[in-house]
């Protein structure tokens, strides 16, 4: 987030009553500074998710300038006579004797505004306030129209805060309930491990063996569990993990008609089981966000229907529940993160109530300068008494929140727990600038030279066998279409942060760790810059008459190189985006076993467009693993069949991972729409097999085929790339065929953008006009359509964090909702 205003509010009733002790110091040091400077600030600042609640500041200033050419006009049409110079000659003496008389306050507060303050229709909404004009201004009707939004203005943010604040204290009173409940269970496994010690195997992890209850749910506990399903934002599915749990013992599966339906049902909400614990009946929740949770959950789902199998009765006392070391660590990392989420969300609403105060502040100065009149004072007190400034139950919230987090999870030290809940932004050095510059300088002259080298010796032309091009052009071109791709990345950032779109808190990205643009710009201009800097070196020694065998080893040690350093165990190199990049791939292959968050499925995105880079990858490593660069026999993996059945599968696997992924997210949230989503992706792995098959057989067979599964995947995907995945496309929109909502101003740059996506969308359609660029080789022809298709990814990317920016504000959330661990249920239920 930007950085917050300095200034500091008052707290409690009695002080809201008083001037605020800022007050001043900002009005004087804000003597003759623009609006339009504030409006930047102003927006720069505030959070984007709740940017409707903030202060209409804008709309206020269009009300300030119509009241302004109002006076102007009164102005310009009043001729000024000696009889009008000195009648205004007079009211400003008497003006300025009022404003220094000691009672010229209580006299300008009868003779200009009154503020009422009535109450709502609603207790939720509190007081409500309405301006009555006591003075006859000359622009009557303009006068009222403001003050009229100014009041409205007034109103909803006072409400909006007392809504986030009723949230944040309820939020705040379940952790502390939470908080007891852990530690509670931490005494309990000390004392059981303590008294076990002699008695148990090392290798055994130490538990509490609670009882739990295996009655019969009653109907008002289903009822209630599937409301707060339904309660569930499409947000807590896809970006936090959803409360699933370990087990459940809902009752007997009487009836065998539903047992397929029940266990489908169990697996994607595991309704928790009831266990008693140091005397409180409650319920333990593990999401399925991992292998290991999913197989256990299924597994114990096999064993309790073999259980209701043998027996439909379970005594009372029948099973133990087992606590161990494992569980309780995940319940205290569960309850950590619901606290740094709280006071996150607890210093953004005082970052709301500092920036509505300051805008009330500025435009109620700008009245004042604009209508010559002093009603800041007057109605600045109401403000200032109003309930989103007076109220101190936030301020008393962070602290305990602070006291809590020190005590429990950061073991008495405060600076510990400071780098949880306020992680300091790692601060732009213009080194990174300069090493940019350098790097991109040193790579158009090593590119340069490069081209001219490779033209010179011809081995871009189109000839029957060539050895280079075979062997080390496609390291060359899966590193350029790579870092196309990371470069494209860093525009995005630049262009996200310009026009305020959020993709930190979408991809859950730690503000500590997150990549900047710099960030990325300087990775790839370093990287291209020692890629091309080595091609060049191997190029120069081939042209100074060494063998493709003595030098074939270079491009190869490139690519072992880039691995290991992304493999790097040590604090170097970016360190922490590295890891999350390889967790991000694990889950990708292991899908659809891992939770599908925003992030994952974003970079399966991102892989769907890098097939020809993937393919490149697995005959390089085909080609240096099984020895064919010694020998020169570039012909080996293209005749061996597993290369080849192997070329069919990542033709088409990044399609599949994403469609599983789909799968998944059905699976977890039960909305058709993924199962839609889905066959986009099966319909895009068909189209890719049939091409990989063309490429092989070369008959009109195939290609009629190709022609086919490839049309109908096209027309498959613009439909979701403009309607879901942009929100394009609305035929009732105030925008001819957009959204209602956009981040660009300028809307031909909507329609220019879906003109290109149709465009590149049929790349496809070279397979089949087998067009080429006189006599260049065909690989530098497949080369330039997979750079099209990189560079349609980068503009989806784009629209894709807009549209789920825009349209998705009750998904992404200011404030994550994190699960809590356990729930503690009545002994009735």
């Amino acid at each position: 987030m930007p950085p917050r205003p300095s200034f500091e509010h008052s707290q409690g009733a009695a002080a809201a009553t008083e001037p605020l002790p800022f007050l001043s110091s900002q009005l004087n040091n804000t003597q003759g500074e623009k609006m339009v400077k504030f409006s930047k600030q102003f927006e720069g600042q505030l959070v984007p998710e709740w940017k409707d609640a903030f202060v209409d500041y804008c709309q206020l200033k269009k009300d300030l300038k119509k009241i302004h050419l109002l006076n102007t006009n009164i102005n310009n049409n009043n001729t000024p006579t000696s009889k009008h110079q000195n009648t205004s000659l007079s009211n400003t003496l008497f003006t300025s004797i009022r404003k220094f008389s000691p009672f010229g306050h209580q006299h300008r507060e009868h003779d200009l505004i009154h503020v009422h303050k009535k109450l709502a229709s609603s207790a939720s909404k509190g007081d409500m306030y309405e301006t009555e004009l006591l003075e006859q201004f000359a622009d009557t009707d303009a006068a009222k129209e403001f003050f009229a939004r100014l009041d409205l203005q007034l109103n909803k943010v006072n409400q909006f805060f007392r809504t986030k604040e009723k949230e944040f204290m309820e939020r705040g009173e379940s952790l502390r309930k939470q908080m007891d409940i852990l530690i509670q269970l931490k005494t309990a496994f000390k004392q059981q491990r303590s008294k076990g010690a002699s008695a148990v195997d090392s290798k055994e992890d130490a538990s509490i063996s609670c009882s739990f209850s295996s009655e019969e749910d009653s109907v008002k506990d289903k009822t209630e569990h599937e409301q707060e399903l339904q309660d569930i934002s499409t947000e807590d599915l896809e970006k936090n993990e959803v409360p699933y749990s370990e087990g459940s013992i809902s009752g007997e599966l009487g009836k065998s008609m539903q047992t397929k339906s029940e266990d489908i049902g169990k697996l994607r909400t595991m309704s928790s089981r009831s266990f008693s614990c140091q005397g409180k009946n409650l319920k333990i929740n593990i999401p399925l966000t991992t292998p290991s949770r999913t197989f256990s959950a299924i597994s114990y789902l096999v064993w309790e229907d073999l259980v209701n199998q043998s027996s439909k009765k379970c005594s009372a006392e029948g099973s133990k529940l087992h606590i161990n070391k494992k569980k309780l660590h995940h319940a205290d990392k569960m309850i950590r993160g619901a606290f740094v989420e709280l006071y996150k969300g607890l210093g953004y609403l005082k970052t709301y109530r500092n920036l509505n105060m300051l805008a009330f502040i500025k435009i109620l100065k700008k009245f004042d300068k604009v209508t010559g009149k002093q009603v800041l004072p007057i109605y600045l007190k109401v403000v200032e008494s109003s309930y989103f400034n007076s109220s101190d139950k936030v301020m008393n919230l962070a602290d305990e929140v602070e006291e809590l987090f020190i005590k429990h999870f950061a073991e008495e030290d405060r600076r510990k727990a400071m780098k949880y809940l306020k992680p300091t932004q790692r601060k732009e050095s213009h080194s990174v600038t300069f090493f940019i510059g350098l790097f991109t300088g040193c790579f158009i002259a090593l590119f340069a030279g490069y081209v001219i080298m490779a033209h010179i010796m011809g081995f871009y032309r189109r000839q029957p066998k060539s050895v280079y091009m075979e062997t080390a052009y496609p390291v060359l071109s899966m590193f350029s279409l790579l870092f196309l791709h990371f470069f494209l990345y860093g525009c995005n950032i630049f262009a996200w942060r310009k026009t305020r779109i959020n993709y930190s808190f979408i991809f859950e990205l730690s503000p500590t760790k997150e990549l900047k643009y710099r960030d990325v710009f300087l990775i790839c201009t370093t990287s291209l810059t020692v890629v091309v800097g080595v091609m060049f070196v191997h190029l120069s020694l081939l042209t100074k008459g060494y063998s493709h065998n003595q030098v074939q080893a270079i491009p190869g040690l490139l690519l072992l190189m880039f691995l290991l350093l992304l493999v790097c165990p040590f604090n170097i190199i970016y360190q922490s985006s590295r890891f999350r990049f390889l967790r991000v791939i694990r889950n990708i292959i292991l899908s659809p076993l891992y939770k599908v968050v925003m992030l994952d499925f974003f970079m399966a995105d991102q892989l769907c467009s890098q097939v020809p880079m993937l393919r490149n990858l697995e005959y390089v490593a085909c080609y240096y693993i099984t020895g064919s660069y010694k020998t020169q026999d570039y012909d080996y993996c293209m005749r061996v069949k597993n290369y080849r059945d192997l070329a069919y599968a990542v033709s088409f696997l990044p399609y599949y991972w994403r469609a599983m992924q789909c799968a998944r997210r059905w699976f977890d949230e039960g909305q058709t729409s993924h199962l839609v989503n889905l066959g986009k992706y099966v319909s895009a792995m068909l189209a890719a097999g049939a091409k990989v098959a063309y490429e092989k057989e070369r008959n009109i067979g195939w290609l009629c085929l190709v022609v086919i599964m490839s049309t109908f995947a096209t027309v498959y995907q613009l439909y979701w790339d403009f309607v879901k995945d942009w929100g394009l496309l609305q035929m009732n929109s105030k925008n001819p065929l957009l959204r209602n909502e956009l981040m660009l101003r300028r809307k031909i740059i909507y329609y220019i953008s879906m003109g290109l996506n149709l465009i590149l969308r049929l790349a496809w359609l070279q397979t089949v006009l087998h067009s080429s660029f006189g006599h260049v080789d065909y690989r530098v022809t497949g080369l330039f359509l997979a750079a099209l298709e990189v560079i349609r990814r980068g503009l989806w990317n784009f629209y894709r964090l807009e549209n789920e920016h825009l349209n998705n504000a009750g998904k992404f959330r200011a404030v994550k909702t994190v699960p809590l661990p356990f729930h503690e249920v009545d002994e009735q239920d």
